[in-house]
């Protein structure tokens, strides 16, 4: 999963202020996931799971969930296929845990807690995706590194460990954008990870940048080999919080420390995958015919020229036996 050249930034939309986050439980703003038209907001740390709910026009909290689970190191929220909301409980600045944790509270009942282990030692995390599958996708935070890509082979279940596996690296691209807390070296670490409502475009982001993928057909590993469109979110000070609401606006926020702080929003971020992205990372078209074989899908663009190229043999070869 290579860092590849982003997308061009002409046209993409700055992020606008929506509103101010004042609520001292959220100085330490670090998950944002959107579950239909609720915002649901954490901070990062505490002596229990704790999340609430945002009005998306003021910031002011207006509901809260509560888990009677006491986390070492929260920090992001994700929405599973179910609606549930799953808090990763895997940061680990000191590389000490032998374990860490997905902490899921279904739309009703009580809070399950699933604890994970790496197969390769202790890993600082910060960013969680959940696949249609229902397993979790955790993305390192490394320095001087490519991020690793970690999947449950299977959904987790019960408190025992679910072992991980490496399914990949990540290296976000470079960039110019200004913010953050440790300067230019925090536009490449992963500080958060959101996917969309319908689940076809996926953001990573940095302390500076968010950065948005395709996923053409379900598989959200697979998606982060893509080419990935640029979006800045500059002067954040620690840039931590990202969500998609319905309509395709990307939700940003940032940890302060003390309050307050801002959610800002990008319209429209979504409609910029498929409007910037180079025809080759597009998903492929239907087949014609339900006998004709679909080729799987190829991201490197030799692939796919060697595709069309045999297409167009055939169709030479058919021409002139009709001729």
């Amino acid at each position: 999963m290579a860092g590849a050249l982003a997308a061009s930034l002409a046209g993409v939309p700055a992020p606008q202020a929506r509103c101010t986050i004042d609520d001292p439980r959220l100085g330490e703003l670090s998950g944002l996931v959107v579950d239909g038209d609720a915002v649901w907001a954490m901070s990062d740390g505490g002596r229990r799971v704790q999340l609430h709910r945002l009005d998306p026009s003021t910031c002011a909290v207006i509901d809260s969930r509560t888990a009677g689970v006491d986390p070492y190191d929260p920090e992001d929220l994700a929405r599973g296929p179910d609606g549930s909301l799953w808090v990763a409980d895997t940061g680990d600045n000191q590389l000490r845990r032998e374990s860490v944790a997905v902490i899921v509270l279904p739309r009703r009942g009580a809070a399950e807690v699933h604890r994970l282990t790496y197969p390769d030692g202790p890993h600082d995390a910060e960013a969680l995706l959940v696949d249609a599958a229902g397993r979790p996708v955790v993305i390192t935070k490394e320095v001087g590194r490519p991020a690793g890509v970690y999947r449950t082979a299977t959904p987790p279940a019960g408190e025992d460990p679910t072992p991980l596996v490496q399914v990949g690296e990540l290296t976000l691209p470079q960039s110019a954008t200004v913010g953050g807390p440790v300067g230019g070296v925090g536009s490449r670490l992963v500080t958060g990870a959101a996917e969309n409502a319908d689940g076809s475009v996926v953001a990573v982001r940095s302390y500076t940048d968010a950065w948005l993928y395709p996923v053409p057909d379900g598989d959200v590993v697979e998606a982060l080999t893509g080419t990935p469109v640029q979006v800045p979110l500059p002067d954040e000070p620690q840039g931590e919080a990202v969500a998609f609401e319905p309509d395709g606006t990307l939700l940003s926020g940032s940890e302060t420390r003390v309050v307050p702080g801002e959610l800002r929003a990008v319209p429209g971020a979504t409609a910029l995958v498929a409007d910037r992205l180079p025809a080759d990372t597009a998903p492929p078209p239907a087949p014609a015919a339900a006998e004709e074989p679909t080729p799987a899908w190829q991201p490197a663009v030799i692939g796919g020229g060697v595709a069309v190229g045999l297409l167009l043999l055939v169709a030479a070869a058919l021409a002139v036996r009709r001729r």
